[in-house]
């Protein structure tokens, strides 16, 4: 799913920024520091936010802009105070990938010259027939690039915390390397295995498990959209729950429709397995708990 922001709300906080007299921020050396000398840091989604703490740890101030796993992200809206954070920012992490555009269109409203750490060039991955699955925080490599990106520039920002930093990336990298060990697991007990999702959130999750996705592009495509499902679409994927030719059916909870629910309903009364997943972290969790979640409800629903 890609996140929106109309560019009225973006013209309503640039402007209420403006008359509150905000100046822009400066790069990762020279801006103003948060009370306490912390570097001010900025994440589009409270996954990244997380693993800017875990990085940064007291030695940083966290802003995440979208938090709410009950929210809708295509009505999320850009407000005077997200483009006050954005505009003292030191670092500003985004997913990038057209996922998080929002982002971008308030750094350039005021000007900003905070380092950016963008995941999806991070990750490397390109379009494949001119699509790209931005969705690289279920790609665990990724997430470990992303965190030396964090490590490095936070410590452009503080050079005294270092050596924190770069230890605390280090701990990080150890945990992802352990998800990417139960990902290798599961690929030899069920490479190949056909499964299904409404939106390719976890694609990458399930590339890494093997796992082949025969969900029909046009579907899939539609919902992430928002767009109106084409019928012949919407019946395949059907087909796909009636004749339980997928070992489960991956639920995007963040952006549900009349198609996607009727689809999760023919899952559930054929017998196929249903396995919710969202794109901010569940209250409570971490990103790494939040991920050995997502892989054990995985693995449940693949060994009935």
């Amino acid at each position: 799913m890609k996140f929106r922001v109309t560019l009225a709300a973006a013209a309503l906080a640039a402007s209420s920024l403006l008359l509150a007299g905000c100046s822009s921020s400066s790069d990762p050396g020279t801006s103003t520091t948060a009370p306490g000398g912390q570097v001010r840091v900025v994440a589009s989604t409270d996954v990244y936010g997380d693993i800017a703490s875990q990085i940064g740890g007291n030695a940083v101030s966290v802003t995440s802009i979208l938090t709410n796993p009950n929210q809708d992200p295509h009505s999320f809206e850009a407000d005077a105070q997200t483009q006050l954070a954005i505009s003292k920012a030191q670092v500003i992490i985004e997913n990038g990938g057209g996922y998080d555009d929002y982002v971008d269109t308030m750094r350039s409203s005021v000007s900003s010259k905070a380092a950016l750490i963008n995941a999806v060039k991070l990750s490397g991955k390109k379009a494949v027939d001119g699509d790209l699955n931005e969705h690289v925080f279920f790609d665990y490599p990724t997430m470990g690039k992303v965190a030396d990106a964090m490590a490095a520039d936070f410590a452009k920002a503080d050079p005294s915390k270092s050596k924190t930093f770069f230890t605390n990336a280090a701990t990080f990298l150890g945990k992802m390397t352990t998800l990417e060990g139960e990902t290798a697991a599961l690929k030899k007990q069920f490479d190949g295995d056909k499964v299904s999702y409404t939106e390719p959130v976890p694609g990458y999750l399930f590339d890494a498990m093997g796992l082949v996705n025969v969900t029909p592009e046009a579907f899939s495509h539609a919902v992430e959209e928002g767009n109106d499902v084409p019928p012949a679409a919407l019946n395949d994927t059907l087909k796909l729950m009636q004749n339980k030719s997928v070992k489960l059916l991956a639920y995007n909870e963040q952006a549900s429709s009349p198609e996607t629910s009727q689809v999760q309903a023919a899952a559930k009364a054929a017998g196929v397995p249903v396995v919710p997943v969202t794109e901010t972290l569940p209250k409570g969790t971490t990103y790494e708990t939040w991920q050995q979640g997502n892989i054990d409800k995985i693995k449940v629903a693949l060994a009935q």
